[in-house]
């Protein structure tokens, strides 16, 4: 689906009432913290250069301007600690060199109890670390232009055994948490808000996401499997016991091809809940998924996209779904027309009405598995209670936009269940 090839000036009064800007709230007043002395800022940089492993770094409650990144590189059993979100402010909109505020790689590594304010790239990055935890870390910036944010708040990339716990992540360009290419990971007790993604698994193995608030942002919780990274497929991942409320923020993240930081997240249109995309083996239950105005959970191959789609030990497909128990509450809003899969639900969802939709799926199916789709080729799971009152929409796009379909029919896909199993025991014991 490159183009959809929609005649939508009947639309444009649709498109102007649902393209309204989102608050643009920080969880934390830095303005009102006690300005750290130079010689306090610089005893910050200081330990961070001289920790040796098994030592902790404690930061004392104030606000620090920072114009240098602070660094763990490889050393094992560090514990980075503040006096509180509410105390301790790194501020590194002074930052000179390199992208992120804080970087570590490392094994065994904590970092808690902090704000992070205006890093010109990520948050906080880890990468090739083994045991990492997130704990009651806040990261945001403060920008008025938000195409101006960094990409990621919380950023673990390429690592094993991820804990995130109590974080709060807000008003990043692309996810505010993200988790990628990684291995043994729990996200839960956090909040993400005024991102263009809240919560991003990508291209990782065994994750278990519950107990987290994803709200007024573009896209909740997105599963993704992209090609030509180092790691290729993911698998397994649960999602349960979250609220993925009104996440109808504009996307205002940076085009593929328009700068450096361009992103597959750029198609996600504004109230979009759960987001499957070339996903594998993912169960999503016990969600309130509530007030997304274009759809609360889409099933999506690769395909959809319309960008190269071929890449070693990876497939487009996404496959073995498993949607149940879960609570919607559709919005009383329109459909995003800013980007074509909101085009899509808007003009041919299979209730031939402009309104949200509670469940889509793609249909674009590998016709290598089964010639007909009414055979679920790729397993996809639908066990809702009240299916028969929900919004269900699956879509025909086979011939690209010549002949476009939308089906209502959900039947093909109930009536069976996907196990996923997940086992993050040695992640409880951080």
């Amino acid at each position: 689906m490159k183009k959809l090839h929609l005649i939508l000036l009947a639309s444009l009064l649709i498109l102007s009432i649902s393209c309204s800007s989102s608050s643009d709230e920080q969880t934390f007043d830095s303005s009102k913290i006690t300005r750290a002395s130079e010689a306090e800022v610089e005893q910050v940089v200081e330990d961070f250069i001289m920790v040796e492993d098994g030592g902790t770094i404690e930061i004392p409650a104030g606000f620090f301007e920072l114009n240098t990144q602070l660094i763990i590189d490889n050393k094992t059993d560090i514990t980075i600690k503040g006096a509180g979100m509410d105390k301790t402010f790194l501020s590194f909109k002074g930052l000179q060199t390199g992208g992120e505020g804080v970087k570590i790689v490392g094994n065994n590594i904590i970092i808690q109890d902090l704000s992070i304010e205006d890093a010109p790239g990520d948050g906080v990055k880890a990468q090739h670390t083994d045991g990492i935890t997130f704990r009651r870390i806040n990261v945001t910036w403060t920008n008025g232009d938000k195409s101006l944010n960094g990409t990621y708040a919380i950023y673990p990339v390429q690592c094993k055994n991820v804990l995130i716990d109590e974080v709060i992540a807000s008003h990043s360009r692309d996810a505010g948490i993200y988790v990628g290419q990684s291995e043994n990971i729990v996200v839960k007790n956090s909040l993400a808000f005024g991102n263009v993604a809240g919560i991003e698994i990508e291209n990782s193995d065994n994750a278990e996401v519950f107990g987290n608030i994803a709200r007024d942002n573009s896209g909740g919780i997105l599963v993704f499997n992209l090609p030509g990274l180092p790691k290729a497929d993911g698998a397994r991942t649960r999602i349960y016991n979250n609220e993925i409320i009104a996440n109808n923020h504009d996307n205002f993240a940076t085009p593929i091809g328009e700068g450096p930081n361009g992103n597959t997240v750029t198609m996600i249109p504004p109230g979009s809940g759960i987001v499957l995309l070339a996903a594998k083996e993912v169960e999503i239950f016990d969600n309130k998924i509530l007030k997304n105005k274009t759809f609360g959970i889409a099933i999506a191959s690769y395909q959809i996209t319309g960008f190269p789609d071929e890449a070693p030990n990876w497939s487009p497909y996404t496959t073995d779904i498993y949607l149940h128990d879960n609570l919607y509450d559709r919005s009383e809003g329109f459909p995003d027309l800013t980007r074509e899969l909101g085009q899509l639900v808007s003009i041919y969802n299979a209730h031939r009405k402009a309104e949200t939709q509670d469940i889509i799926y793609d249909g674009i199916w590998d016709t290598s598995v089964s010639e007909t789709i009414e055979s679920n080729p790729m397993r996809i799971c639908i066990s809702e209670p009240s299916m028969n009152e929900l919004y269900f929409s699956r879509f025909f796009l086979m011939d690209g936009d010549d002949n476009i379909e939308a089906f209502k029919e959900s039947a093909p896909f109930q009536n069976c269940k996907v196990e996923v199993l997940t086992d993050t025991s040695q992640i409880a014991e951080m």
